[in-house]
């Protein structure tokens, strides 16, 4: 069994109930974190978990909101786990650059931490693992693999998928419909989904909104790549602009009308177990 807990399912607007696009993905003990978006460490508190569980942290891309709280995810695993414990951290070309720049961005800290502490005498331990598609060797029993997806003008971009004990779930992140997620998607019984309400967004009088509607998917949209899988679950996530909590209904019947499955949807810390088929 794998289980899915939707941390934040906001996106950049900030909202006092949705932290921002952050998803847990479970199988027996290991624990991966699928991008680190605002408020990642207090939902991860919310879901029992921390940073020092973390098997690994992927990122789908290096858009801001989808790593907003990276640097947290990285200071606090260094400093409240008491023996080195390197953080992987996997993701596009380019995530490296990035890592490294938040490391020397934290570089003072890093110094304060390490004068005031007798046995913190090291640095945070990072790894990272740069990956294009593919298998993703993480040497532990849930198998990851990754795929490019469609979000340009921001690229590369990648969805992942996780395999363990008969059950498969894929994580998209932010894109449009397109052959490799499409790839990812044979076989999974789930389909973790960012979605944007371009009927609403349309009528926003604001050009930077109307932006956004390239490079994501609708509801309808997300709905019709699970059903082309012949996938069980579809759980949408990132939804913009964000619904009231406990609502949300219009969105499962935007999707219903071309997924027959099941169609997961609500606030932050909503979890959804995927069993074997």
């Amino acid at each position: 069994m794998l289980a899915i807990t939707l941390l934040g399912t906001g996106s950049p607007m900030p909202d006092p109930n949705r932290a921002g696009p952050a998803t847990l993905v479970t199988g027996g003990t290991e624990q991966f974190l699928i991008d680190a978006g605002r408020g990642v460490l207090m939902r991860l508190g919310g879901a029992a978990s921390s940073a020092g569980q973390l098997s690994a942290v992927l990122l789908t891309h290096l858009h801001s909101d989808h790593i907003t709280d990276l640097n947290d995810v990285i200071t606090t695993r260094w400093v409240m786990t008491f023996e080195p414990s390197p953080l992987t951290i996997v993701g596009p070309i380019g995530t490296r650059t990035v890592v490294d720049h938040i490391l020397a961005s934290l570089g003072p800290d890093i110094g304060y931490r390490i004068a005031h502490h007798d046995d913190l005498d090291y640095p945070p331990p990072v790894e990272v693992i740069e990956v294009t598609g593919g298998k993703i060797d993480l040497g532990g029993l849930v198998g990851v693999s990754c795929a490019s997806t469609d979000h340009k003008p921001v690229e590369p971009s990648i969805g992942f998928r996780f395999d363990y004990d008969g059950a498969s779930v894929v994580v998209a992140g932010d894109t449009v419909p397109c052959e490799g997620l499409d790839r990812l998607c044979i076989g999974a019984q789930a389909l973790v989904h960012t979605v944007i309400r371009k009927d609403v967004i349309e009528n926003v009088p604001v050009k930077r909104m109307h932006d956004t509607l390239d490079y994501h998917s609708s509801p309808e949209e997300a709905a019709k790549t699970a059903a082309r899988a012949g996938m069980e679950t579809l759980v949408l996530t990132h939804y913009v602009p964000a619904f009231p909590s406990g609502g949300g209904e219009d969105w499962r019947k935007l999707a219903a009308t071309h997924f027959a499955g099941t169609i997961e949807l609500g606030d932050d810390l909503h979890r959804v177990e995927v069993h074997p088929s």
